[in-house]
């Protein structure tokens, strides 16, 4: 478990990758990348927690504009399919 969560801590460092995306890659749960990162990693390699939970914290700002914009996109491509001459 330790290995796994200093894989995922440097895997979300490197990639500035999101706990849904490191999930993905690592085939887990979103839990599990919590848990992992919250509560295992600080207990035994601190400068690495120190790293990931900035970016994990700055993740957390953004998320709101990513949703509008993942919003946005969803919108425009249905206004896009409705705007398409029937076939």
């Amino acid at each position: 478990m330790e290995a796994r969560a200093c894989d995922l801590a440097l895997y979300i460092i490197e990639h500035d990758a999101t706990v849904r995306a490191a999930a993905g890659h690592f085939g887990v749960s979103k839990s599990t990348v919590h848990k992992d990162l919250s509560q295992r990693l600080p207990g035994f390699n601190q400068p690495l927690y120190r790293q990931v939970k900035a970016v994990l914290d700055r993740n957390k700002a953004e998320r709101h504009i990513r949703g509008g914009i993942a919003t946005r996109e969803k919108y425009r491509a249905r206004r896009r399919e409705r705007q398409r001459p029937d076939r």
